[in-house]
């Protein structure tokens, strides 16, 4: 199952009795703050939650698989790593082992 940011205005809406144009603004707003923060190379750290921090990896070499005899260079570029805060960590290890 994939929880939608629609789904998430609903449920929220749902909860506190809020307009759902008022609850998807400040959902909105607020992963607009994390994108512009993340965008400035600034560190977001959601306490309970998590922590969201730009990482820069390596160059690379990679393969095309169509033409395994061809190096494809790749540059090094800055993505978005995630890592769990200690309450959401607990939460997920109490789910079942299942193979993928």
């Amino acid at each position: 199952m994939t929880l939608t940011k629609r789904d998430i205005v609903i449920r929220i809406s749902e909860e506190t009795g809020l307009a759902q144009q008022q609850v998807f603004d400040v959902v909105q707003k607020t992963l607009d703050q994390i994108s512009e923060a993340l965008a400035k190379g600034d560190k977001v750290e959601l306490r309970n939650f998590g922590v969201f921090e730009i990482k820069v990896r390596k160059a690379r070499v990679g393969r095309n698989p169509n033409r395994p005899e061809t190096d494809v260079p790749i540059p090094a570029r800055p993505t978005v790593k995630f890592k769990s805060g200690k309450e959401m960590r607990l939460e997920v290890l109490k789910l079942p082992a299942v193979a993928a």
